[in-house]
């Protein structure tokens, strides 16, 4: 990273990682359940010095705060209150968003919100999506859920090569790298990772909601991305999705499962090209922004019906 800024939400600091600080375009990048900013290095290089890349640590992962109230500060309504303070911090009214899966959601469900879509100018989901695979959700809360410790530093890369081979990466030195960067020392001597084992806990406090819903009141332009391989983003829900978005830009990238590592020009080459693409904002209350939520009330009425028939 090119500067690390610090920031007060409340009892929390918020790391956030800046790559391109002087750049006049900006992007915030959201990290995974279980990461952390750090993983849009790459990511950032390829876009290039045109965007100040924003990837904030999100409580309770690298280099932010820990809660000491998981069942309150570890949810999806929490981190949508974190995300408003940063743009706040940074001045960003509207801002495209890049989430990998936790990250991603995060992001939707600020589109979604009334109160929030208008701070996200555009969204690219990475493996993520209104549907999740059942078993693929419930594969990763067992896993974080968890607690993980290593005797030895090189047992914690081995387990990560292991678990994180849907992220598709190459060469053993982009590994190595990964693996500096997810490490924490324990008192005893032993290693185990950056994140407080307490994460894993959202699964059982979270609210549910009906993020289809969401979904379809989403009203900038989207993308997602999807890995051709990836146990939590089915294809056919990418399909469903285009039906509730026909305007849905998509990318499936081979070779990859959860998640794709945007850390390369065939990965990130499309989202910069998006991100660049002109687009007229349609907003309730105008002509064109009734007709655009008829139509979309109409095809979900129509999903509807079938699935009820």
């Amino acid at each position: 990273m090119d500067a690390l800024e610090l920031v007060r939400v409340r009892e929390l600091e918020v790391a956030v990682r800046i790559w391109h600080p002087e750049a006049s375009r900006s992007v915030v990048a959201w990290h995974g359940l279980a990461r952390h900013g750090g993983d849009f290095e790459d990511f950032a290089r390829e876009m290039g010095p045109s965007w100040r890349i924003l990837a904030p640590d999100t409580p309770g992962r690298g280099l932010s705060s820990w809660s000491l109230y998981p069942a309150h500060d570890y949810l999806y309504a929490h981190y949508m209150k974190v995300a408003v303070a940063l743009l706040d911090h940074f001045n960003l009214e509207q801002v495209p968003w890049v989430g990998t899966s936790m990250g991603g959601l995060i992001g939707m469900l600020m589109a979604a919100e009334p109160d929030t879509a208008s701070r996200i100018e555009r969204l690219v989901l990475n493996d993520v999506g209104p549907e999740l695979d059942p078993e693929g959700l419930a594969g990763l809360a067992k896993y974080f859920g968890a607690p993980h410790r290593f005797s030895r530093f090189s047992e914690l890369e081995a387990e990560l090569r292991r678990h994180y081979t849907g992220f598709g990466i190459e060469g053993d030195d982009a590994w190595r790298r990964l693996a500096l960067g997810s490490a924490r020392r324990l008192p005893d001597g032993s290693w185990t990772y950056h994140y407080d084992p307490r994460i894993g806990e959202q699964f059982v406090h979270d609210t549910p909601r009906d993020t289809w819903a969401d979904w379809a009141a989403i009203r900038c332009p989207l993308m997602v991305v999807r890995g051709a391989d990836s146990p939590l983003l089915k294809a056919a829900s990418v399909s469903r999705m285009t039906q509730a978005q026909p305007d849905l830009v998509s990318l499936e990238v081979p070779g990859c499962g959860h998640a794709p590592m945007l850390d390369r020009t065939s990965q990130v080459r499309p989202i910069a090209d998006f991100l660049d693409r002109p687009h007229r904002r349609v907003l309730p209350g105008t002509a064109d922004g009734a007709l655009t939520l008829w139509r979309r009330g109409l095809r979900w009425l129509k999903e509807a019906r079938h699935r009820l028939s």
